[in-house]
């Protein structure tokens, strides 16, 4: 249990420093548009600093992989979201940005719930690793329609004249829906590598619906996530995106691969706090940045 503890934190670890570099790459590039799929791919590319980025991303997907295969799905996702304190450290030192009070509340209120996540762990907690093809369609195939509709529709919306600037939650809420299939997906192949084997299980992989999804989720997201990490705030649209995703899998993911939650009222009351506690945090978040005021306009020049 408590390698999989480390692999969580580590993943954390490599998930922030990841978003960062990312950013700070995004900051150089032009203008990313969804409407140009292929522009935004050769552009991404093309920069070595984005490209550590997404280097550190996938080390943290392989992280993600030993944490399923040894915490059950709830648990992991609790564990998931400290990694937000960490992204709020390196986004005000690397990118200088500055979160607001409101937003570093909702990091010591984050860092609450993951305490009593990790407290609701026990060794004998059962850890899933099978789930049926049509069930996992049934909540991943709604769940993509959800965020691409989302994400449009924040789209239509950011292009009107006089609306106050997006702070990126709706952005937020459409990626985390998405990531939060592909982290059924990735739970998913981690059971079959952890009953089977990676021989054995090469053949059933193929059989089942979790490398199209990954395939899916992979693609729309790079392009969707990039377009939205450009143009808000990573100490925010981060966060969200994080909690949506760890939300989403550890609600529908503990359906969907028959983990049970703790019998012990304690533990159950820690571990559904905990969940609870993280959704408050995502509807605290303000829908919109202020704008500048004269003040802070002078002050930023002086």
């Amino acid at each position: 249990m408590w390698w999989g503890v480390a692999s969580a934190l580590l993943a954390n670890v490599f998930y922030s420093t990841g978003f960062v570099l990312e950013k700070r790459a995004l900051s150089d590039l032009p203008h990313l548009s969804t409407g140009q799929p292929a522009r935004v791919v050769r552009l991404l590319i093309g920069s070595p600093l984005w490209l550590g980025g997404s280097f550190a991303l996938a080390a943290g997907f392989a992280a993600q992989l030993a944490v399923y295969r040894t915490l059950p799905i709830a648990a992991a996702q609790g564990i998931f979201v400290s990694g937000l304190v960490l992204l709020l450290l390196l986004s005000s030192v690397v990118l200088g940005e500055r979160p607001s009070g409101r937003e570093r509340r909702s990091v010591v209120a984050i860092t609450l719930a993951l305490l009593m996540v990790v407290a609701s762990l026990q060794h004998s907690d059962a850890v899933g690793g099978h789930a049926s093809s049509r069930r996992v369609l049934l909540i991943c195939l709604p769940a993509l329609a959800a965020g691409l509709w989302l994400y449009r529709s924040v789209e239509r919306r950011a292009r009107r004249r006089h609306r106050l600037p997006t702070a990126g939650v709706e952005y937020g809420v459409a990626v985390g829906l998405l990531y939060g299939v592909s982290s059924l997906a990735i739970k998913g192949v981690s059971g079959l590598l952890r009953t089977r084997g990676v021989s054995d299980a090469a053949f059933d992989l193929l059989k089942s619906p979790y490398p199209y999804i990954l395939l899916v989720t992979g693609a729309t997201g790079l392009i969707l996530s990039q377009t939205a990490l450009q143009r808000c705030r990573a100490s925010l649209i981060v966060p969200v995106c994080t909690t949506v995703t760890c939300l989403f899998t550890a609600a529908l993911g503990t359906f969907v691969f028959g983990e049970s939650l703790p019998e012990d009222p304690l533990r159950l009351a820690l571990r559904l706090g905990g969940t609870a506690l993280a959704v408050s945090v995502l509807l605290m978040l303000p829908r919109h940045d202020e704008p500048p005021t004269p003040t802070k306009e002078l002050a930023h020049e002086a």
